[in-house]
């Protein structure tokens, strides 16, 4: 992944040029602006602000701007001029704002992946549909046994698949557990199909393109990104045709039944939000899990917590009872566990946004036209609000207080809708892992913002089971 710095810098002096230039020489600023840099003709500073860091840290680019302009700052990012705040009090006036002040603006590389009814990238009565629809299968799979059912049995059978390795490629399993997950819930497509192998070979194509090269060029990882997205798109339109000819839709069915039942979306609205959800609850929250496997390694103290509370769990059960809704109340540690990975992991490093008009906010200046990027790494490391910000500690969300100074799931309007569910997800997987395995991180593999989270050996994880078996493991790297 880190390879591919050197095209992105080519993308960005060939195609950010001109619009720098017009931009920034050919208007005068106002002169209450934040302090900052412009940073070089032509780029701006964006290569700086991508280069790849620690995903658990601020990274040399926002410290350093942070410590000589302060937690808002000017820039010159991704094409246009850009106003960052490492704020949190106006990255949540930002999001809290959405339509009024502020409308979402990813750089049009995007869009060619994504496509033009994404949810990150529609705005208006149009997202509100579609989040709403969205929405619905959030709720229909909380208040579902089978969804939990199915999670379980999942989880069972990955712990299963390990029992005879001693090193495992936690970040490939986890991605196929929970793509295998969703696929099952949204179009009923089971782990073995076939089909559910050739969708996840086009999303680990589709997920490379987001930090690829952005120019259409046969053969690069954006062209074959877009073409893998192509190709998704194709594979949902004919399960779309197949259930239309069948007749089916019906509302005990899976998710895409549900949505054709309504006949509220046409069928590009319906393949959108069905890879929306896919991308969602499969990327996100793989990486998610990964994040909390690599923290816990590091945490022998969390690692005992977890344990006491979900052998708790477990005896209060009869033997091979399933785990239930009521279960998942219980698992308070754990979802602290959650929520301080995403605090220390940063699943989303920072969004885009575009002000409407003039904005006014602390002091801050922020020019109509001008792009906002809430960024949520300086937030989460912010000493003025958490003590000892680098530190992992999940007993710091035990303070209610806690939860006002973090926004892991984002905020305002475009608040991640499936944060419950993919909660409830990976506190029943953490049950079965702390029950029957430990495991160790290599010391060479850490999670990398670039901006999306990757790990630079895949999260590769010496593993043990807690009953240790006698015969000698074979390497069982996937």
């Amino acid at each position: 992944m880190v390879g591919l710095f050197p095209l992105l810098l080519l993308s960005l002096l060939l195609g950010l040029g001109l619009h720098f230039l017009l931009q920034v020489f050919a208007k005068q600023e106002p002169a209450n602006l934040p302090h900052g840099s412009m940073g070089w003709p032509l780029c701006g500073e964006t290569l700086g602000f991508l280069k790849p860091h620690r995903s658990n840290s601020m990274g040399n680019f926002l410290q350093e701007h942070c410590s000589r302009y302060g937690r808002v700052f000017k820039s010159h990012l991704f094409g246009s001029p850009t106003v960052v705040s490492c704020d949190h009090e106006l990255n949540w006036f930002v999001l809290q704002n959405e339509e009024k002040f502020f409308r979402v603006s990813y750089p049009k590389a995007m869009h060619g992946i994504l496509g033009k009814f994404s949810l990150l990238i529609v705005s208006g009565d149009v997202h509100k549909k579609l989040r709403n629809v969205g929405a619905s299968f959030i709720s229909a799979s909380k208040s579902k046994p089978n969804f939990a059912n199915c999670v379980e049995k999942m989880s069972i059978s990955m712990m299963n698949s390990w029992k005879n390795c001693k090193q495992i490629g936690f970040y490939k399993e986890v991605k196929k557990f929970t793509l295998n997950l969703m696929l099952k819930h949204l179009l009923s497509i089971e782990p073995e199909e076939p089909l559910a192998v050739k969708i996840l070979e086009d999303f680990l194509t589709y997920m490379k393109g987001f930090v690829s090269l952005p120019v259409y060029i046969p053969g690069t990882p954006y062209a074959s990104a877009v073409k893998a997205r192509a190709r998704l798109s194709a594979t949902v339109r004919e399960i779309i045709k197949e259930r239309k000819k069948e007749k089916l839709g019906l509302e005990e069915g899976d998710f895409l039944d549900i949505i054709l039942s309504k006949g509220s979306l046409s069928d590009e609205e319906t393949v959108s939000i069905v890879l929306d959800i896919l991308l969602g609850g499969y990327e996100t929250t793989a990486t998610l899990m990964a994040l909390i496997v690599y923290f816990l390694a590091h945490a022998p103290d969390a690692i005992e917590k977890l344990k006491q509370e979900h052998n708790a769990i477990r005896n209060s059960k009869e033997d091979g009872e399933p785990l239930s809704w009521e279960d998942y109340q219980k698992m308070e540690f754990t979802c602290n566990v959650v929520y301080e990975a995403m605090r220390c992991g940063n699943v989303v490093k920072f969004v885009h946004r575009i002000a409407l008009q003039d904005v006014k906010f602390k002091g801050y200046f922020i020019p109509s036209g001008w792009k906002v990027l809430p960024v949520f790494t300086a937030a989460h490391f912010d000493p003025s609000l958490h003590e000892n910000p680098l530190e992992f500690n999940p007993w710091r969300w035990t303070d209610k207080a806690t939860s006002k100074k973090v926004m892991p799931f984002g905020g305002g309007p475009r608040l991640c809708p499936g944060a419950e569910l993919a909660k409830v997800e990976i506190a029943f997987f953490l049950h079965h892992l702390v029950l029957n395995y430990r495991w160790k991180t290599m010391a060479d593999d850490f999670p990398l913002a670039y901006p999306y989270v990757e790990f630079r050996r895949g999260l590769l994880l010496e593993i043990e089971p807690v009953e240790a078996m006698l015969e000698k493991k074979p390497n069982c790297t996937t």
